[in-house]
C-alpha cells in the first residue's frame, strides 16, 4: 500500500518539486490550496490530474482537522508561508500568523486527528539572521533580523516542543537559500533573472536593485526538496541544516547573469538604497555536515548553474513569438 502525504504550500516552488518527487516514489499525493481546487496551477502542470488538492487555510484550524481526518496521511510537509522575506515587513502580523502559528494549528491538527504521522517543518536560514558565527549548523544560536525570520523561529521552536512534549515523529530542515526556474518574482534571484533577460532582449534598459553585498548560501531547490523527504524516512526525527557551504554576494549573481547573455553588468545595474531591508543580514553559510553523514545528502548543482538555468528560463518565457 502506498503512503500519503500531505504538503502544504504545494503550489509553491519547494512544494511542487516535492510533489513531483514523491509520484516518482509511489506516493499518493494530497495538496492544501488556498481558494478553488478546480484551477490550474502552473508549477503542478503535468501531475496535477495525480494530486488531490483540498481547499484548506493555514489561518483556519477546523479545515486543517477536516483535511486530517479525510487525508489520514502518513507524511506531512509544512512548506506553506508568507515566503518573502522583504515583504514581511510590510505584511508582518500576517506573516505571524502563517509562518508562525500556522504551525502550531497544524500541529495541533496532527497530534489530535493522525498522531502516528510524520512531520517536516520548513525552516530558514533567514533564523541564523545576524549569526554569531561562521558557517552556521544546528547548534548555532539564532538572532533573526526580519518579521519572517521571527516568525520562522517559533515555527521551529513549537515544532521541537510538540515532538519533545507529545512525541509527533516532527523535524525541521534549516533550509538555505534555494533557487530554480520555479522561482516566484518577488525574490531577489528572479528579479535579477527576469531583468538580465529583458535587457538582452531589448525590452528594459537597466536593472535596480538594493544592497549588492549581500551574501548568502544559495543552491538548487530541486535538491533540497529531497533532502526534506530523507528526513522523514529516519527512525528517529532531528534537525538539520540544508546547503553548499559556499556563499556568494548579490553582485556575484548579478555578474554571473549578466555573463550568461554575454553582457557586462556595470553598464546596466543602478543601486537604489531605498530597496535596502530596514535591518540587513549581512552573510550566512551552511556547514551541512551532518545532512552529509547522516542522510548522504550533499547538493550537486552550483549557484553558478541555477542562476544560468533560470536566464536561460526567462529569455524562453519573454523572448517574442
Amino acid at each position: 500500500m502506498s503512503k500519503r502525504a500531505l504538503i502544504t504550500g504545494i503550489t509553491g516552488q519547494d512544494g511542487s518539486y516535492l510533489a513531483e518527487l514523491l509520484r516518482e516514489k509511489g506516493y499518493e499525493i494530497h495538496g492544501l490550496v488556498r481558494g478553488s481546487t478546480e484551477q490550474r496551477f502552473e508549477r503542478l502542470a503535468g501531475i496535477q490530474d495525480e494530486l488531490t488538492l483540498h481547499a484548506a487555510d493555514l489561518l483556519d484550524e477546523s479545515s486543517l482537522f477536516d483535511v486530517m481526518r479525510t487525508v489520514k496521511p502518513d507524511e506531512v510537509y509544512n512548506l506553506a508561508a508568507m515566503s518573502s522575506v522583504s515583504q514581511s515587513w510590510r505584511l508582518a502580523v500576517a506573516t505571524a500568523e502563517y509562518t508562525a502559528i500556522g504551525v502550531t494549528r497544524l500541529l495541533e491538527a496532527i497530534r489530535d486527528v493522525c498522531p502516528e504521522a510524520r512531520f517536516y517543518q520548513a525552516s530558514s536560514s533567514e533564523m541564523f539572521g545576524r549569526a554569531r558565527e561562521s558557517p552556521q549548523n544546528e547548534d548555532t544560536p539564532f538572532y533573526p533580523r526580519s518579521p519572517y525570520g521571527v516568525a520562522k523561529v517559533y515555527g521551529h521552536f513549537i515544532t521541537v516542543n510538540y515532538r519533545e512534549s507529545f512525541g509527533i515523529s516532527a523535524c525541521s530542515g534549516i533550509l538555505f537559500n534555494h533557487e530554480s526556474p520555479r522561482r516566484g518574482s518577488a525574490f531577489v534571484t528572479r528579479h535579477i533573472t527576469r531583468g538580465v533577460a529583458s535587457i538582452k532582449l531589448g525590452l528594459a534598459d537597466e536593472l535596480v536593485l538594493g544592497n549588492l553585498d549581500v551574501r548568502r548560501d544559495w543552491g538548487y531547490a530541486k535538491e533540497y526538496v529531497e533532502a526534506m523527504w530523507l528526513m522523514l524516512q529516519q527512525e528517529n526525527p532531528e534537525d538539520f541544516v540544508i546547503g553548499t557551504g559556499v556563499s556568494h554576494s548579490v553582485r556575484d549573481l548579478v555578474e554571473i547573469a549578466f555573463a550568461a547573455v554575454g553582457l557586462n553588468s556595470e553598464d546596466h545595474v543602478r543601486v537604489d538604497p531605498e530597496l535596502a531591508r530596514p535591518a540587513e543580514i549581512e552573510e550566512v553559510m551552511a556547514d551541512a555536515s551532518k545532512a552529509k553523514r547522516v542522510l548522504g545528502w550533499e547538493p550537486k548543482v552550483t549557484c553558478e548553474e541555477v542562476i544560468e538555468m533560470m536566464v536561460k528560463t526567462d529569455l524562453d518565457r519573454l523572448r517574442p513569438g
